[in-house]
């Protein structure tokens, strides 16, 4: 089960919302099917309501990524566990369709999509992505950008658990912001003491 790539599931749906900037891309069902990436099956399925219905997820999912962030870990499991028990998933042996050198088939856990519609299938998978995640490498592995108004979501898989942005350019960003204030301060800092010498001359201080 490549569990990396069914937690991204979340983090694709999460980010199609930037609520700082009041963007939205979840407009449509083509929105939705191109969520599903390859697995164009389960993507045909895909109507109208499940525009609605994953929006209403999508913000189930965001409290998720904010509690983790913020350091409640009860909080972010309670509100995933609730989701997970609402969408289930139905795992499967599957690996017919990959062979190894010798022909054998290379057999994998693989999550079976017989829900009612697309989004309880894709709820569903993106919820035992992030479960897995979560609980394989901590619930400190899921953040919030913290490069305002990005505030996208991530998943940390840095060796030392160091991220804190979604992506190099956001880090590229806040940098940069972080440069120019202290050089403002610095400015500024370099202008008191300027004027304060000047008021000094002034009143023939030395």
């Amino acid at each position: 089960m490549e569990l990396a790539y069914y937690s991204d599931y979340a983090v694709r749906l999460v980010n199609t919302e930037q609520p700082e900037r009041g963007e939205d891309t979840l407009t449509s069902v083509e929105a939705v099917r191109e969520l599903f990436g390859p697995a164009q099956q389960a993507a045909r399925r895909a109507t109208d309501s499940d525009v609605t219905r994953l929006r209403q997820v999508r913000t189930r999912l965001r409290a998720v990524f904010e509690a983790a962030d913020g350091g409640d870990e009860v909080r972010a499991v309670d509100l995933l566990n609730a989701l997970m028990m609402e969408f289930p998933v139905s795992p499967q042996i599957s690996g017919h369709e990959h062979r190894d050198d010798g022909g054998r088939p290379k057999w994998h856990l693989h999550i079976a999509d017989h829900a009612a519609n697309a989004t309880a299938g894709y709820t569903a998978t993106a919820c035992m992505g992030l479960a897995f995640h979560l609980t394989e490498l901590g619930v400190d592995r899921l953040g919030i950008c913290e490069a305002r108004p990005c505030r996208n979501a991530y998943l940390d898989t840095s060796t030392n658990r160091s991220r804190r942005y979604c992506s190099d350019r956001c880090a590229t960003r806040a940098n940069v912001a972080a440069y120019r204030a202290r050089k403002r301060l610095e400015s500024e800092r370099t202008g008191r003491t300027a004027d304060q010498a000047q008021a000094a001359t002034a009143r023939g201080e030395h």
